[in-house]
């Protein structure tokens, strides 16, 4: 995939020491972006920033990131906002499929990696964010939205109980939807635009916790992970874009969200619970006084 120089543009991305994360910095890297590499292990990362490197791309920096606790999260943000460093696009691509438990602050697994985690480290970054405009904000979502047909509040407290995990993951998905249209809408005119999307059925490490021997039996149905990549590498950096926001892709395409998706009450109603939940002033109306600080 071909893509826009990037040169003097500056990237986070979360999970981008394996799968789709990774072939989405090393795509970026080659069209001369600037990036941050925000996981959770320094030593797994490293082998992504030794690529990059060896292949002429500018050394990409690390920074630690748990999703699963929001103290991590926002000792992340004071990494990236400390550095000075613009940020002209923040991937949010980390995820995490077919898992039981809770987070470090109690939120059910996926739902508090796949969404909350990165509610509040795209809230701690805006105001950096907009300051960096134009830019891109882009949530990896999944096809799996589609089969959430009801929003569970209370379950998003309690470990997963659904017998394959797929309800509760599913929600976490759509969830992402969810908060790129509150946040596009939230954004209007500020020349800082949000995506969401579908990767695809990819080979990536989310779904490492299968039993076995399920990922091998799964893997021929699977695509690849530089075909993972390809629409997040679209959203975040085709021109044609640039006036677009609040949207769902699919293949490098826009495609309709499900119906639930749509809900824009239901969009402002997990905006307001996560600011609580993420210990954020709700009263403000306004995004950058409440992610200022």
């Amino acid at each position: 995939m071909n893509l826009p120089d990037q040169a003097g543009r500056t990237f986070v991305v979360t999970g981008a020491n394996t799968g789709i994360g990774r072939t989405t910095a090393i795509g970026l890297a080659r069209a001369g972006a600037t990036l941050w590499l925000a996981c959770r292990s320094a030593d797994r990362t490293r082998p992504v920033i030794e690529e990059i490197v060896r292949t002429g791309g500018n050394e990409p920096r690390f920074v630690e990131l748990d999703l699963g606790d929001l103290d991590s999260v926002r000792s992340c943000s004071r990494v990236l906002l400390s550095s000075g460093s613009p940020i002209h696009g923040l991937i949010n691509n980390a995820g995490l499929a077919v898992r039981r438990g809770t987070t470090t602050q109690g939120f059910e697994l996926m739902f508090g990696i796949n969404h909350l985690g990165h509610f509040l480290l795209t809230a701690l970054l805006l105001k950096r964010i907009e300051e960096s405009a134009p830019s891109r904000i882009v949530n990896v979502s999944s096809s799996a939205h589609y089969r959430c047909k009801r929003f569970d509040w209370d379950s998003l407290r309690k470990p997963a109980r659904s017998l394959t995990t797929i309800k509760e993951y599913s929600a976490s998905k759509l969830a992402n939807v969810l908060f790129t249209r509150e946040l596009a809408r939230r954004l209007h005119g500020r020349k800082v635009t949000a995506y969401a999307l579908n990767p695809g059925f990819a080979a990536s490490e989310i779904w490492r916790a299968l039993p076995r021997p399920l990922p091998a039996l799964m893997k021929p149905f699977m695509i690849s992970n530089e075909a993972g990549a390809m629409t997040s590498l679209h959203c975040a950096t085709a021109p044609e874009l640039a006036g677009r926001s609040g949207l769902y892709y699919d293949s490098c395409l826009e495609r309709e969200p499900s119906k639930l998706a749509l809900d824009d009450d239901l969009a402002r109603e997990l905006w307001k619970k996560s600011l609580e939940w993420c210990r954020l002033d709700e009263s403000a109306t306004e995004i950058s006084p409440v992610f200022a600080g």
